[in-house]
């Protein structure tokens, strides 16, 4: 099974956007938040294009993504204009195969749909992580090693430049938070953020050479930096409610794909494994208060996005290649002529028939009744990953529920 394309989309516009030690809740979050989220995709094919739009020979292009389900958040999709089939990607994500109506989009075509999701964002609480309690490279668990610290996808650990880097960072240190306190350092003082948007995701090289890069490039960077050492690590990406943000328009890929972006913004984040909390959230550029990362890098573990009520988990890339892969895509835009409109709003509120004042009303689009509990930002949902394939027989181990 390939990986949806929403990912891809969603990565070009982030820029816009344990032990018996005590645990404590962040923000002082008490009480479960309420969401809607609404999602509408718009394919087209030109009048004057010469090409058929074949959803046969892509079925990624009808794939979308699903939201996490765990102890952070629960999720329900209440309506989608077509139904759907579960799958799973090579990450062990959760992604539904819509079921068009039509195998081909012909010149002069369009296709559209829409779904409603509510979600249920929870308190969180995180570790009182400190160095003096952290344990040692030894300490991870040999059973993640495998598929978390290897050489695949974006993470370029054989690079020469990148494990000098890291080699250099950690020395002979073997307490793991400490390493990856030097990584988050040497990040935050290195890699600036751009000035201007760049259309597609960088290698953890290029941040590195250019010496810029937005969350998600700067997330490789750490990820591959801690795999070059034996640290467990993976992508993680989710959404933001931002209810006082102004409404975004934009049109990128030679203008063949149109954004917009109402209440919600886009974010990524590392997520590393360091005992004995287990995995951990490490965002380096979505500090919540506290100073930032220059008063204290572990401000980056403590209080990223993530762990704030209004941001939404939504899927993990630990083998996928995205990079590469949003080359193809814009590529197979380009060169065909067609056409993606999308657009996400996230309103806080529930979808219930009760007075209460939280209450939003939507359109009665055809339900879909379904046990599984999921989400789709299908707004980006185009933008499916290619030649990206489902590995046989390899189990994918899974992190925590909180971070999943």
């Amino acid at each position: 099974m390939k990986k949806p394309y929403a990912i891809l989309l969603i990565l070009i516009v982030l820029s816009t956007t344990l032990s018996s030690q005590s645990i404590f809740v962040v923000r002082g979050e008490s009480a479960d938040k309420n969401y809607l989220l609404k999602s509408t995709v718009k394919y087209s094919n030109p009048a004057s294009s010469s090409r058929v739009w074949d959803f046969t020979q892509r079925k990624d292009d009808r794939t979308i993504s699903l939201f996490m389900d765990n102890n952070w958040q629960t999720v329900e999709l209440l309506n989608s204009t077509f139904s759907f089939e579960t799958e799973y990607d090579e990450d062990g994500n959760a992604v539904a195969a819509l079921q068009f109506p039509s195998t081909e989009l012909s010149a002069g075509s369009n296709l559209s749909f829409t779904v409603w999701y509510q979600i249920t964002a929870k308190p969180r609480t995180i570790p009182n992580i400190s160095e003096s309690l952290s344990d040692k490279l030894s300490d991870i668990p040999q059973s993640l090693v495998p598929a978390y610290t290897r050489e695949e996808g974006p993470w370029q650990i054989s690079n020469p430049t990148l494990q000098q880097l890291a080699h250099d960072l950690s020395g002979s240190e073997t307490n793991v938070l400490t390493i990856v306190k030097n990584f988050i350092t040497w990040i935050d003082e290195h890699v600036e953020y751009p000035q201007t948007r760049h259309e597609n995701p960088y290698y953890p090289i290029e941040t590195y050479t250019k010496g810029e890069g937005d969350c998600d490039d700067k997330a490789m960077l750490l990820i591959t930096l801690s795999r070059i050492v034996g640290i467990p690590a993976y992508l993680q990406i989710g959404c933001i409610y931002t209810p006082s943000t102004t409404p975004l328009e934009e049109s990128f890929w030679d203008n063949h794909v149109t954004i917009v972006e109402k209440s919600i913004g886009w974010h990524g984040w590392a997520i590393v494994y360091i005992p004995p909390w287990g995995w951990l959230p490490v965002d380096l550029t979505y500090i919540v208060g506290s100073g930032g990362i220059a008063a204290d890098p572990l401000n980056a573990i403590k209080h990223g996005a993530v762990t704030v009520q209004n941001t939404i988990q939504y899927m993990n890339v630990t083998h996928a290649d995205y990079v590469a892969s949003s080359f193809e895509s814009r590529t197979f835009l380009t060169s065909n002529g067609f056409l993606v409109f999308s657009e996400d709003e996230m309103i806080e509120g529930t979808a219930s028939a009760s007075s209460n004042s939280s209450t939003v009303a939507f359109e009665p689009w055809i339900p879909l009744a379904s046990a599984a509990v999921v989400v789709s930002v299908v707004a980006v949902s185009f933008l499916v990953f290619r030649h990206l394939r489902k590995r046989r027989g390899e189990a994918v181990p899974t992190p925590p529920e909180n971070l999943q």
